[in-house]
This record gives C-alpha cells, structure tokens and sequence, in this order.
C-alpha cells in the first residue's frame, strides 16, 4: 500500500475558507501524522458532507480513508475532487493509491486505474514525490521490467537518496543479466550452466 500524502500546511484562511475548517486541516493533518485517521474522518467528514470543495479537505480526507484500508471511501472523494482541481497532484497521487489499494492484491483493473491516475499526477507536476518509484511497482510486478528499470531509474533521478529505487534498480539489472546469461547457454547447448564461470578459472 503507498502512503497517502497529507496538506500538512494549508493556506491561510481565505477565499471561501472558513477559520474552522482551517483549524480542522491542521488538526486532521496532526492526527494523520501519528497515525490516528479514524478522528481525522470524524473532523473532515461534516464539511465534505455539506459539500465544501477544498483541495486539501479531500487530500486529508482521502489519505484517512486510505489509511484505514477504505478504499472505496478514499476513492469517492478523491475521484469528486480531482474533477475540481485537476491541476493538484497530490489529489491525483492519493487517488491512485486508492485505485490500487494493496499492490501485492491488486488485480489488472486496479492496476490501470492507479496507472492512470498516477499518469495524471505527473501531467499536474512531473517531480510529483513518489509517484515514479509507484509507478516502477506496479509495472515490476507485471513483469514489465524495462519500464520498471525507466520509472526507478526517474525516480532516482527525482530524489538521488531515494535507496529503495536504487535496491530495485540492481534486482532488475541481475535478473536481466541472469536472463541474458540463460538465453545465452540455450543458443550455445554446448557450453552448460557455469560453463563461463568453469572455463575462467
């Protein structure tokens, strides 16, 4: 499961926002942070109910949701809310992981929905945090190595110290190696597995 994003600082009360719903999404934001989404719905779900359309009141909803493995829930507001603010990537961000839900279950229809998702999130901004190593997941559990190793490799480029996508990077480069290495020894059936390593010795 991707970790939802939150609006830990949202901006000042303004345009339409009122102080308590301000006040609601730093408290909601200080809740998500030590993991108690349960009391973060109870504060945000009165204003969505009453229809106010605010970016960082869905991102927070949405991310409590996901936290709480209520995916449906999580997807709902986030999918209403990307229709008002199609510009937000962290909307489109915590809506994939909606999509998705647990990645290690997730059937080809959650996965394209995410993959979509997540496509948009990068149209909003394409340094968007995490969503290339999201993306370079889903695709490594297809099996689609090559756009794996593409979507690692960016999100290395995005953050240098990101280590996961780097341990990610080296599995695919000696898997492809190890798969070369057989495609090898089977046009060669002279030469048997560790032929290579027996001769250079």
């Amino acid at each position: 499961m991707s970790e939802p994003q939150a609006a830990g600082q949202p901006e000042a009360a303004g345009g339409g926002r009122s102080a308590e719903l301000t006040q609601a999404l730093v408290d909601s934001a200080r809740l998500l942070s030590r993991n108690r989404p349960g009391e973060a719905v109870e504060l945000l779900l009165p204003f969505f109910q009453l229809g106010v359309a605010d970016a960082d009141l869905a991102t927070n909803l949405g991310g409590a949701y996901i936290l709480q493995r209520k995916w449906e829930s999580a997807a709902r507001v986030l999918r209403q809310a990307v229709e008002a603010f199609p510009e937000n990537a962290m909307l489109w961000t915590n809506l994939a992981a909606a999509e998705l839900g647990v990645l290690e279950t997730a059937g080809p229809r959650q996965e394209e929905r995410a993959v979509r998702a997540y496509e948009q999130a990068l149209q909003a901004d394409a340094t968007a945090p995490n969503v290339h190593y999201h993306l370079a997941l889903i695709y490594q559990k297809r099996g689609e190595l090559n756009r794996a190793a593409a979507f690692f490799q960016r999100a290395l480029e995005i953050d240098p110290n990101d280590r996961d996508a780097r341990n990610w990077l080296d599995r695919i480069g000696a898997a492809a190696d190890e798969q070369a290495q057989q495609e090898r020894n089977a046009r060669n059936p002279l030469f048997p597995p560790g032929a290579d390593d027996a001769a250079s010795n």
